[in-house]
This record gives C-alpha cells, sequence and structure tokens, in this order.
C-alpha cells in the first residue's frame, strides 16, 4: 500500500483508506434524511481488521455521521481488534451537526463538538479536523471565529492538521486564504473530477497553496462498479440520504451501463476491476493524497484495497474521461 503526504504536514496516509459515513446508518438532522442503511458491527470489525492487514492507516468520519455513532463505533472497534488508536491517522469533520447552536460554525460549538469528537474517538488529539462545508453564514459571518478557534485548538494540541471540506470551487477559494487548511475534501470520481482535474480552479489552488486533496465517493456510491439493474433500481429506507437521488434511477444507471460495458471490455470485468478503474483514476490526478470509499462489509473492503498497486498509464486516464464523457 503506497502512501502519500496530507499537504506539506510531512504526515502520510496510505492512498486507499476509509471512509466512515456508512457506519453511522440511517439518520437524519434538522429532519433532512443524510445517513446510510444500517451497518452490522460484527461485519464492520471483519472489514476493517482486513483493510487494516492491507496496509490502511487512515481513517474519515464525522461528528454528523449517526450523530457520533460513526465515531464511537470506530474507537470501539480498534480496540475490539488490540489496534493503538494512536497507530493511525484519524480525521473527522465539524459542521453539519449544529446541535443547540444557531449555527454550526458558531465558536463555542466548534469547542464543543472537537472535545465530544474526542471523547466519541477516544483519542486526546484529533490527527485532521475538518471544516465540513464552505458556509460560514450570511456574508460569513461565522469564518473569522471559527477560523480562530480552530488555530486554538491546533495550539492546544487537540487538534494536528486543519483541513476544509467544501462543495463549491468558489466556496474553497473564498475559504482557504483564511482558513489555511493542508488538506481540501470534496467528492471526485470519473463521472465528475471537477475539483482535482488538471488545471482546475481547485487543482491550481492547492498548486498555489501546496494542499493536497481526500476524495470522497470515488466509486461514485458504487455507480461505477456495475452493481445496479435498471430495470430494479435499488431502493432506499427512510433516513438513507440516497432515498431520492435521481443518480439511482432506472434511467440513470441505464444511461451509464454501456460505458461501463467499454471500461469493462479494457480492464476487466470484475467488481475488483472496475474498483482499480475508479479508485486509481482519480489517485492519477494531481494534489490527491487519497481516496476514502465507504465500506459495510469486509468483501466491500477487500475490493477497495485490491486497488492498490493497480496505477493507471496516461493513456488509460485518457480512456476513461473519453468513454465517461460521451
Amino acid at each position: 500500500m503506497n502512501q502519500r503526504e496530507l499537504g506539506r504536514t510531512g504526515v502520510t496516509v496510505s492512498e486507499i483508506s476509509l471512509g466512515c459515513w456508512t457506519m453511522g446508518g440511517l439518520n437524519w438532522v434538522n429532519g433532512q434524511p443524510n445517513g446510510w442503511a444500517n451497518v452490522d458491527e460484527d461485519e464492520v470489525t471483519r472489514a476493517i481488521k482486513l483493510a487494516v492487514d492491507a496496509g490502511v492507516n487512515h481513517f474519515d468520519n464525522a461528528d454528523v455521521y449517526g450523530n457520533g455513532r460513526a465515531e464511537q463505533m470506530l474507537a470501539r472497534i480498534l480496540k475490539r481488534l488490540g489496534l493503538n488508536t494512536n497507530d493511525f491517522i484519524i480525521a473527522t469533520k465539524v459542521g453539519h451537526f449544529p446541535g443547540t447552536a444557531a449555527h454550526a460554525y458558531e465558536p463555542a460549538h466548534i469547542r464543543h463538538q472537537c472535545e465530544q469528537s474526542l471523547i466519541n474517538l477516544q483519542r486526546d488529539t484529533i490527527d485532521l479536523y475538518y471544516f465540513h462545508h464552505g458556509s460560514f453564514g450570511e456574508n460569513d459571518q461565522y469564518l473569522d471565529g471559527a477560523v480562530e478557534v480552530m488555530d486554538r485548538l491546533v495550539e492546544e494540541g487537540k487538534v494536528r492538521i486543519k483541513g476544509q471540506s467544501a462543495y463549491s470551487a468558489d466556496d474553497f477559494e473564498r475559504v482557504v486564504p483564511k482558513v489555511r487548511p493542508a488538506v481540501l475534501q470534496s467528492w471526485a470520481h470519473a463521472l465528475d473530477d471537477q475539483f482535482v482535474r488538471p488545471g482546475s480552479r481547485v487543482s491550481n489552488l492547492m498548486a498555489e497553496h501546496g494542499m493536497t486533496f481526500v476524495a470522497f465517493s470515488p466509486l461514485a456510491q458504487g455507480r461505477l462498479l456495475d452493481k445496479f439493474d435498471p430495470k430494479n433500481p435499488p431502493q432506499f429506507e427512510p433516513g438513507d440520504h440516497r432515498q431520492n437521488s435521481k443518480a439511482f434511477s432506472g434511467e440513470e444507471i441505464e444511461r451509464l451501463k454501456p460505458k461501463l460495458e467499454k471500461l469493462k471490455a479494457r480492464f476487466g470485468a470484475s467488481i475488483e476491476d472496475l474498483a482499480a478503474v475508479a479508485l486509481n483514476y482519480i489517485l492519477a490526478q494531481p494534489h490527491v493524497a487519497c481516496v476514502i470509499p465507504g465500506f459495510r462489509n469486509d468483501r466491500q473492503a477487500r475490493v477497495n484495497v485490491s486497488a492498490a498497486g493497480r496505477a493507471m498509464s496516461a493513456d488509460d486516464v485518457q480512456y476513461v474521461q473519453e468513454v465517461l464523457a460521451a
């Protein structure tokens, strides 16, 4: 398993790491579904053991994943496996779980959530702490206070590295000069690589500030694995954020299928082959530190880590771009 540096921090992470959103299960925040189907902790335990044995050293979490459940589960599992949490790079985030605060980026709320995440994770330090989105209130009214408290948490040793997650280039460009993160995070997959594509606004921003990128949803939430039937599209329970997503409609699955057939003809037809294409496509982009696919069981973890070492040539990268853009 290759490792890559987070920004210019000297801290390295496995290029295939794991995202913990799925571990939070079905969930709602402010009445909106933001979870996944529920998971079995024994299955997740076997998955994490398999991943660690394969060289994964980085787990990405957030306070909002199951409203704390995913952080707590990760800590329990590492302890259950007899692993020292301090041997791993653990990331978490603040910003989507407001609690009783008027805004999740109120300085007092950030401090409270940091302390709670440390308790949940059974740690003294959060290795990588992200602002979970780029919306700091009207006219960025909470931005300066949020940055101040984040910097104070670094000074106190409660946070090791600052990160910024966001969902638009505008947000990244606006807040990065104030937040001064070492790491950016957002989605990046072969169907939408707008943040990591060479020459893009965010890619240029990373080059300017010496930042690297952690890519969530590198498998497009499983859509790049050709696992869904357009005649019987997946159904999701209330509390699963995918329930009303058009991306999982029969029409969208049908539209994607012939493109995936072309990828299978060139790279191989198994789920492992398709996962390797998807993950290594993103890892081939400039400034990417790692991908953080989600997982529910050891089968999915095995598929993810099996992509390690299957780097793509420039011709392969171009082929994937051309096929999926058609």
